[in-house]
C-alpha cells in the first residue's frame, strides 16, 4: 500500500469513518521486522499526518528510526491491557471519554497479518496515546492560568522520548503508568479516597434529608434517624446505640466531626448548612476528588524537604519537615473580591517590626475619599511620598487628584496599629502577596477567613517569627525580643530559602487519614470542572 493511501486510511479511521470497521478480529501481526519497516515509511513520509502522531512525530522518529526501537505493542498482547487502563481512567482521577479507546479497539482488531501497514499504523498509535495518558498522569490535562488567571503556576513538561524509551524497558504498560503519577501523600490519599465515594456512588441510594428548622441537642426530629445513617455512610457515626427521633449524644458527636471535615462551624447545631452539605452526593464528591487530584498535578513534584503549605481553602498553613506536619496554624486568607492567588515561591526574610506601603488600590479607593474629607486623617501613622521622593502631608489639595492622576505613596510606620503588625515574612514574588501578622485578631473567630486584600495573616505570627528568626537563623531570644522592642524595621535574612506553596485544595487527606472537603468560596472548583468538561466558564 502506497504511504498517500495509508496516511488516508489512518485519518479516516481516526474520523469513524474507516472502510475496515467490520473486518473481523483478528490477534495474528505480521513479522516485526516488516512492521518495522512500515513504521519506518510512515514517519519519513512528507504528508502530514493525524495529529495524535503528528504532534509527537520528531520523537517517534527517533524512537523508532533513530534508536530502532522494537515493535512494542503490535503481536505482543499488550494492547489489551492499556485499553483496560483507558476505560478505567475514572480510577486514576482522568476521564475515559477523553481518550479514543473504540478508535483504538479498532485498530487492535483490524490488523491484517498480511497487512504491515495496518500493523504499523496500530503501533505508532498505541504508542502516541500512551504518551498522551502518562502525560496527563504526571502534569495534568490543562494549563492552570488558562482555566483560572489567579493561578500563577506554569504547565511543566515531560520528556516524550523519555517516555517511549522507558516504556520499551517494560513488560507490562499499566506499572510503568504508575511511574507518572504524583507520589505526593496528599494526591496518593486522594487517590484512595476516590475510590471509595466512586463505589459509594455506584452502590448507595442518596436521597435527599429534608430542609427544616435548626436541631439543638436533645430536640426530636423526623429527620435524626435518616441523618444518623447518612453519617455513619460518611464514616463519622460508628453506628448502634440509640435509633430514635432524638438527637442523642453520639450523634452530637458524629454531627461535629462531620462539621470539622467539611469547613462548617462545629457546634453540633444541625442548620440549614449542614444539611446541605449532608446531601451532596457520593458523585460530586467524586468529581471534586478529581478536581483536586488534578491540582496536585500542577504542583512542583519536589515542595522540598522543609517547606510551607497554605490551603487557601481551608484557610491553614501548615509546616512539613520530611513529610511530617510539624506546625499549622489558622491564616485568614483574600475576600472573594481580591482572591489570593496560588504560585510557589521561596521565603527568604523575616521583616520585625516592618513597614507598610499601601498598594495603590487601596491609597486610591479606600483612603483618597477619607482625605478628600480630612486631609490629616493619616498623618499620625502615615508617612507620604510624591513622585518617590518624602513629603509634607501640609498643602495637599487631595480634591485634584483621582485614580488616573495620583502621584503619591503611602507608608504605615511601625506601631501597634500597623496593618502588618509586628512582623512579616517575605517570599518575593510579582503579586507582592506574604505572610504577616495583624492587629485585626478577631478574623481568626470566623470559620470562613476569606476577609485580606489578598496577603497571607497568621494567627500565630510570633511562634513562627521565633521559630524562623531563632531556631532557622539562628539568633539568640534575647536578641530576637530586644529587635521587636526597639521598634526598629529590621530584616533577618533565612540561611536558605524555605519554599512555600499557595494552594486552593477543596479535599484533602485531614487527620487521621479522614478525607476533608470545603466549600469552592472563590469558584474555582467551578471553572476546573467546567475546563475539564470543554465548557464556557465566567
Amino acid at each position: 500500500m502506497r504511504t498517500a493511501t495509508r496516511l488516508l486510511l489512518a485519518m479516516l479511521l481516526w474520523a469513524g469513518l474507516a472502510a475496515a470497521a467490520h473486518a473481523k478480529p483478528t490477534s495474528a501481526a505480521p513479522p516485526a521486522p516488516e512492521v518495522e519497516t512500515a513504521i519506518a515509511d510512515v514517519l519519513n513520509s512528507q504528508e502530514r499526518l493525524p495529529l495524535p502522531l503528528e504532534r509527537i512525530r520528531p520523537a517517534l522518529i527517533a524512537h523508532y528510526i533513530r534508536d530502532q526501537a522494537p515493535v512494542y505493542w503490535v503481536g505482543t498482547g499488550r494492547m489489551t491491557p492499556f485499553l483496560q487502563r483507558l476505560a478505567d481512567a475514572g480510577d486514576d482521577g482522568l476521564n475515559p471519554a477523553d481518550y479514543p479507546i473504540d478508535a483504538l479497539i479498532e485498530l487492535r482488531d483490524t490488523i491484517d497479518p498480511a497487512d504491515a501497514d495496518s500493523a504499523a499504523l496500530a503501533e505508532l498509535f498505541f504508542t502516541a496515546f500512551y504518551v498522551n495518558y502518562a502525560t496527563d498522569l504526571k502534569i495534568g490535562r490543562l494549563t492552570p492560568q488558562k482555566v483560572d488567571p489567579k493561578n500563577f503556576r506554569n504547565r511543566k513538561t515531560v520528556d516524550v522520548l523519555a517516555i517511549m524509551t522507558g516504556l520499551s524497558k517494560q513488560n507490562g504498560p499499566g506499572e510503568f503508568l504508575d511511574v507518572f503519577e504524583s507520589h505526593n501523600p496528599q494526591y496518593q490519599a486522594l487517590k484512595k479516597m476516590l475510590s471509595l465515594y466512586r463505589a459509594m456512588t455506584e452502590s448507595v441510594e442518596w436521597d435527599q434529608i429534608a430542609m427544616g428548622g435548626d436541631i439543638k441537642p436533645g430536640d426530636s426530629d423526623a429527620r435524626i434517624p435518616e441523618i444518623r445513617d447518612r453519617l455513619m455512610l460518611t464514616g463519622d457515626h460508628p453506628g448502634g446505640g440509640d435509633q430514635g427521633d432524638v438527637y442523642d449524644s453520639s450523634t452530637v458527636l458524629a454531627v461535629r466531626s462531620f462539621q470539622l471535615r467539611n469547613g462548617l462551624e462545629a457546634k453540633g447545631l444541625i442548620g440549614k448548612q449542614t444539611v446541605l452539605a449532608l446531601n451532596v452526593p457520593p458523585a460530586d464528591r467524586a468529581r471534586q476528588i478529581m478536581l483536586n487530584m488534578e491540582r496536585w498535578r500542577w504542583m512542583p513534584e519536589d515542595l522540598g524537604d522543609h517547606h510551607f503549605i497554605v490551603n487557601l481553602a481551608s484557610f491553614e498553613l501548615d509546616e512539613v519537615l520530611s513529610d511530617d506536619i510539624i506546625d499549622r496554624m489558622d491564616v485568614v486568607v483574600g475576600a472573594v473580591a481580591t482572591q489570593t492567588p496560588e504560585f510557589s515561591q521561596g521565603m527568604q526574610y523575616v521583616e520585625i517590626n516592618p513597614t507598610w506601603t499601601v498598594p495603590y488600590s487601596i491609597a486610591t479607593g479606600e483612603m483618597l475619599p477619607k482625605l478628600q474629607r480630612n486631609p490629616s486623617a493619616y498623618a499620625a501613622e502615615f508617612e507620604v511620598f510624591m513622585n518617590g521622593k518624602l513629603t509634607s502631608w501640609g498643602g495637599i489639595n487631595w480634591n485634584a487628584y483621582g485614580k488616573g492622576n495620583f502621584p503619591f505613596t503611602f507608608r504605615q510606620k511601625p506601631g501597634p496599629k500597623n496593618a502588618l503588625g509586628k512582623v512579616k515574612f517575605m517570599l518575593p514574588n510579582p503579586y507582592n502577596i506574604y505572610l504577616h501578622d495583624t492587629p485585626a485578631k478577631d478574623k481568626f473567630l470566623a470559620t470562613t477567613r476569606a476577609f485580606s486584600h489578598g496577603c497571607i495573616r497568621l494567627s500565630r505570627p510570633m511562634d513562627l517569627a521565633y521559630h524562623l528568626v531563632g531556631d532557622v537563623a539562628g539568633w539568640s531570644k534575647p536578641k530576637i525580643d530586644a529587635a521587636f522592642a526597639g521598634g526598629q524595621t529590621t530584616r533577618v535574612s533565612l540561611p536558605q530559602q524555605i519554599p512555600v506553596h499557595l494552594i486552593y485544595a477543596t479535599a484533602f487527606e485531614g487527620d487521621g487519614g479522614s478525607i476533608e472537603f470545603r466549600p469552592d468560596i472563590y469558584g474555582r472548583d467551578r471553572k476546573l470542572d467546567a475546563a475539564l468538561s470543554g465548557k464556557p466558564s465566567s
